[in-house]
């Protein structure tokens, strides 16, 4: 049996740790680093599945060892082909005939004359979706004939790509039909062997309704049939995978050689230039296990689907050797630089490297995708251009080890991205952190990485053992580990730039809850972790939101909620303000930049802007009006307790800046008045053994994880007892996986039960609310990047993936830390 373990440690921790059950991760993170170079593995085997971008799309990494000639496949899955029997816009160019009007007759039939009807090149959509016929209106009916050399097909599927609601008919037939979109990607539908019994030499016809019901406007169809996978490979054994906060760790058995496989993402918080360079390691270890020696060869493939938004987009390939390193790159031929924006979106500008050290005497080459295992496990010997344009192409780089015995070898490939222009800050486009000037070329940093690789990869496992060690004596075993699967997802949800005027931005991505860039509310979970080992980037998750106001392109009394959507960040477009929400978060967190670097420097740069906001909060925080919070997927809430601790806590972080500030008069006020109002809050919410949901409505009640911060801050506004009796309620609430959120659903945020389980003052309770979270982070059956929203009854993600807030969980290791001081 396969064991999945999440890596504890490393060197002494291992002989602490008694693993009582198998433990799995919702998905395993292989190369992270940012919401566009991000890729995982779905699968508890690392050979069970194409691996992919946190989307879901397909971004292909293969792994093939050969043994004496015998190959093993242990990194990832081949993809499905398709014979393509009616091309898609991607695979060829098509014309749709069409009409904006409803159509007479039976015009879905094959026979039905649609002489009068226009001819347009597909895809249809709105023009910013770069259609290639402009779609508007809000119905569209189309058709497509064509003929078929051999008519006896077994199998067919419909690809397709839609946006909205769609009837799709073939010969007349209908074959699909759906409410809703496709999420800008195409999915294959199976075509029932009755449809396929009418099909013909000549004039089939593709028939399809399409109504925008909302937003964008999208059209694009085929016909396909599925390749079958000739000569499959053998898979090589996986006997563990081990998760650390940097690296993932494989241990494969092949025959008669084992493979040690690591990917380290160096993420390291306290080297800025590390945590913006995107450039991973891939790791291979090889020795005999059976004391005989072998011949070994390892495949390392790479598909130009990581330099893609979609898979039919045209790429070049090329050979870029630099210096000591072997090289090869792609990036799409069309290079639309922030040209895009929005949530299911994958990078399409810039360029993907796959490098390894010439030394190694690595063989690199330019191969279709659909070619790759068969051409290495074969051992043919295929001259490749040096440059190829093309779609479905991919990188291949084959390690050759040798003669390999009990001694270990080990060789390594770099796989990094160089996304040229990262961000756009109110019209102005900047490049990552690690080149803000522009001087550095991305192969001159491939040749540091690799001169540096010995020195990163211990540094990343010095760390990784640091980061355990303090998370279990903060929180024990379970609250560690969560911490592991928290650490690499939080960090590569941001992309570090700096601003024009050479400020840190921390821009966070709103990974599938709508794609705003640097929203306010999702900083406010994820700052526990950098506050923990990295202020800096803290004040970099605040200076934009703080440079819209002070810029006056914000002139409202409240903080904003975001700067646009990623990854454009050119001003709010979220459709709704969160006055209190927005500004009790800022005034929160500068106060807790104050706290971790035990000085108000930050707080006096803003001092005014930060004045502003707190006024609003004094005549709007309390008693809040109908309005949304962070958690706005539950819908509006009027007179919000939670959000009123917010609004409290805030005013007196506020006040107990002043008072750092020597704003002797200003910190007399707000400090009162922050405490007077504690105390209305505890007459007005309470509810006999908890405190309610919203003050007008007893036989409700919420998790009020916003007091963390009086706790955390020292502000003392609420007595002891509020948080015990809210702690000694919350024991009564809990599900198989977690405290609800609320009285109103029984789904919940994971990141707001690990701040709510720190307001327990034993470690009993704590326990008791992070172990159901530990829990559904171990036995989700919803395997993607871990999602910080999910039902608490079944352990199923409800929305949400891969988000930063994660970063949350460290809420424990931070008050561990600042009470060390």
């Amino acid at each position: 049996m396969i064991k999945r373990y999440l890596l504890t440690s490393f060197a002494v921790f291992i002989s602490t740790v008694v693993l009582a059950q198998e433990e799995r991760a919702p998905s395993y993170p292989l190369i992270t680093h940012d919401a566009y170079f991000s890729i995982w593995s779905s699968t508890d085997q690392l050979n069970a599945s194409v691996t992919n971008h946190w989307t879901g799309a397909e971004q292909s990494l293969l792994g093939i060892i050969k043994v004496d000639g015998k190959s093993y496949r242990f990194l990832g899955n081949s993809s499905q082909n398709y014979n393509v029997i009616l091309p898609s816009s991607e695979d060829k160019h098509y014309n749709f005939s069409y009409t904006e009007t409803a159509p007479g007759g039976d015009w879905k039939a094959a026979e039905y004359s649609a002489g009068d009807w226009r001819t347009g090149a597909a895809p249809f959509g709105d023009v910013s979706q770069f259609a290639k016929t402009a779609w508007s209106s809000k119905n569209l009916w189309v058709r497509r004939s064509f003929d078929l050399a051999d008519p006896m097909l077994k199998e067919l599927a419909l690809k397709l790509n839609h946006d909205d609601n769609i009837e799709v008919y073939l010969n007349g037939s209908l074959i699909y039909s759906h409410v809703g979109w496709t999420n800008n990607k195409f999915v294959y539908i199976p075509i029932a062997i009755s449809v396929l019994k009418g099909l013909k030499k000549e004039n089939n016809v593709l028939a399809i309704h399409i109504a925008n019901t909302a937003g964008g406007a999208w059209l694009d169809a085929g016909l396909v049939s599925k390749t079958i996978l000739q000569n499959p490979v053998a898979l090589a054994q996986q006997k563990s995978v081990n998760i650390t906060a940097t690296q993932t760790k494989y241990e494969f058995k092949s025959g008669g050689v084992d493979l040690s496989l690591t990917f380290t993402s160096p993420l390291l918080l306290g080297d800025l230039h590390m945590v913006s360079r995107p450039i991973s390691y891939v790791t291979y270890k090889v020795k005999s296990n059976d004391k005989k020696v072998h011949n070994v060869d390892i495949l390392f493939n790479a598909s130009t689907s990581i330099a893609t938004n979609t898979s039919g987009q045209e790429v070049k390939a090329d050979v870029a050797n630099s210096g000591p390193l072997a090289i090869l790159k792609a990036g799409t031929t069309e290079q639309p630089i922030l040209k895009k924006r929005g949530d299911d979106i994958r990078i399409d500008w810039g360029y993907m490297y796959v490098a390894t050290p010439l030394a190694n005497k690595a063989t690199q080459y330019i191969i279709p995708q659909k070619n790759a295992i068969s051409e290495f496990t074969k051992g043919l010997k295929i001259i490749r251009p040096s440059s190829e344009t093309g779609t479905g192409l991919s990188l291949s780089t084959v390690l050759s080890f040798g003669k390999v015995g009990l001694a270990e070898k080990q060789q390594y490939v770099m796989v990094g991205y160089d996304d040229q222009e990262a961000i756009q800050y109110f019209g102005q486009n900047l490049k990552a952190y690690w080149n803000s000037d522009g001087m550095k070329t991305f192969n001159s940093e491939l040749v540091k990485a690799s001169a540096d690789y010995g020195k990163i990869i211990q540094k990343s496992i010095a760390f990784d053992v640091s980061m355990y060690k303090n998370a279990l004596a903060a929180g024990g075993d379970k609250y560690a580990k969560l911490c592991v699967l928290g650490y690499r997802q939080s960090i590569a949800a941001h992309k570090l730039v700096k601003s024009p005027n050479g400020e840190l931005l921390f821009m966070s991505k709103e990974n599938f809850s709508n794609g705003s860039i640097h929203t306010v509310d999702v900083t406010y979970p994820s700052a526990p972790l950098f506050l923990v080992y990295n202020p800096e980037l803290v004040k970099g998750l605040l200076n934009g939101i703080f440079a819209y106001s002070e810029s006056g392109k914000w002139v409202k009394p409240f903080a904003a909620h975001d700067l646009g959507t990623y990854p454009l960040a050119n001003g709010q477009t979220y459709g709704e303000d969160m006055p209190v929400e927005e500004s009790g978060n800022m005034i929160i967190l500068t106060g807790a930049i104050a706290k971790a670097e035990g000085n108000v420097e930050y707080a006096k740069k803003h001092w005014k802007t930060l004045s502003v906001w707190a006024e609003y909060l004094s005549r709007e925080g309390f008693d809040p009006g109908n309005q949304l919070c962070t958690d706005d997927f539950a819908g509006h809430l009027a007179r919000n307790s939670n959000l009123s601790v917010k609004a409290i806590v805030a005013l007196g972080t506020y006040g107990m800046l002043a008072e750092k500030l020597g704003e002797t008069a200003q910190a007399k006020k707000y400090t009162a008045m922050a405490k007077e109002m504690a105390l209305k809050w505890m007459i007005m919410a309470d509810d006999g053994d908890h405190y309610a949901l919203t003050f007008d409505k007893k036989g409700t009640w919420s998790q009020k994880y916003n007091l963390v911060w009086d706790k955390l801050l020292g502000l003392n506004l609420f007595p002891k007892s509020v948080y015990d009796k809210e702690v000694k309620f919350y024991l009564t609430k809990q599900n198989p996986y977690g405290l609800p959120l609320d009285s109103r659903k029984t789904y919940s945020k994971s990141d707001w039960i690990l701040w709510t389980s720190v307001l327990a003052d034993n470690r009993a309770d704590f326990e008791a609310l992070v172990n159901p979270v530990y829990k559904y982070a171990n036995e989700t059956t919803s395997r993607v990047p871990l999602s910080d929203w999910h039902e608490t009854t079944t352990g199923r993600m409800t929305g949400f993936q891969a988000r930063s807030v994660v970063g949350g969980y460290f809420i424990k290791m931070l008050e561990y830390e600042w009470n060390k001081k």
